[in-house]
């Protein structure tokens, strides 16, 4: 009868860690939809954005003005990840990815910085023997993800002022299809003069182009910080989505495995089951036999 109480347990403590699985695949899903979501509602501020550069562009040879460029000697890497775990491999995918890519750039370590999005990913770095810099936590919700970014622009803003650093890359996971996602990079400086030219070049939809009056160059610049908040913000929820991802698939393999146990489990059950009734019965059967002669 211990045996079968202890089996009972094991079933009880399955089903309620399956309970839990299934919760978490559920708001995985939830928050990998809201992501998409908000990756959607990025695209029209983007392309406010592109067109106020494709104007400006447009009259760059007219002004004399050119945008400046950096000499690629320090590297600035904002390195997402994760605050959570039970991720899967998500951490140790953009953690490899993102050193091998600074290992392959002629920037010599000494004049890389990282800043790492989550501690999970700051941890990953640690482990595999590259210094972190600095540390921001991921926020809790969608409404603090713009406080997140502004935060980095600050830091990288820091970089720029205080360690001449004029080459800053994100890296981050970035959602494919379903529950896949792979590492991917942006470069957010030096400006990637063949987009900005690829803008000049654009045709405008309408018969008149629009004009400004501000300065050529301040509002350039304004626009290039929102080129980089849309820039930082799009990898922030590609990021938190390709997590979600993973974590839905690594509760799915959980699921399998518990349904697996459970099945296992409830044979033993009904097994040791069985044969304590059978038991019970012979009992019965031999007493009542002895009673009888």
């Amino acid at each position: 009868m211990e045996q079968l109480e202890t089996l009972r347990r094991k079933i009880d403590s399955a089903e309620d860690l399956r309970s839990v699985v299934k919760t978490m695949k559920t708001l995985a899903a939830v928050n990998i939809r809201e992501y998409e979501r908000a990756v959607e509602s990025l695209n029209s501020y983007n392309q406010t954005v592109e067109m106020g550069l494709q104007v400006l562009m447009s009259q760059r040879r007219r002004l004399a003005v050119n945008p400046e460029k950096g000499n690629g000697s320090h590297l600035g890497a904002v390195i997402f990840g994760s605050e959570q775990g039970m991720v899967g491999q998500f951490n140790d995918h953009i953690a490899s990815f993102s050193i091998k890519k600074m290992s392959e750039s002629p920037v010599p370590e000494q004049n890389r910085h990282v800043l790492a999005v989550g501690d999970r990913i700051r941890n990953r770095l640690v482990d595999l023997d590259h210094s972190v810099e600095n540390t921001i936590s991921l926020p809790g919700s969608m409404m603090d993800l713009t406080s997140l970014n502004n935060r980095i622009l600050v830091k990288i803003q820091e970089w720029r002022m205080k360690k001449d650093i004029d080459r800053i890359v994100i890296f981050h996971n970035r959602p494919t299809s379903g529950s896949a996602y792979q590492p991917a990079s942006t470069s957010l400086l030096p400006l990637d003069f063949g987009y900005l030219r690829k803008l000049e070049k654009k045709e405008w939809p309408t018969r008149m182009l629009p004009s400004f009056s501000m300065e050529w160059q301040s509002l350039f610049s304004s626009l290039i910080r929102q080129y980089f908040f849309v820039s930082l913000y799009r990898a922030t929820v590609e990021s938190l989505a390709s997590e979600n991802a993973s974590r839905l698939a690594a509760m799915q393999a959980a699921e399998k495995n518990i349904e697996e146990k459970m099945e296992e489990l409830n044979t033993k059950y009904q097994h040791q089951r069985q044969e304590a009734i059978t038991a019970e019965l012979l009992d019965i059967v031999s007493g009542f036999e002895v009673l009888s002669n």
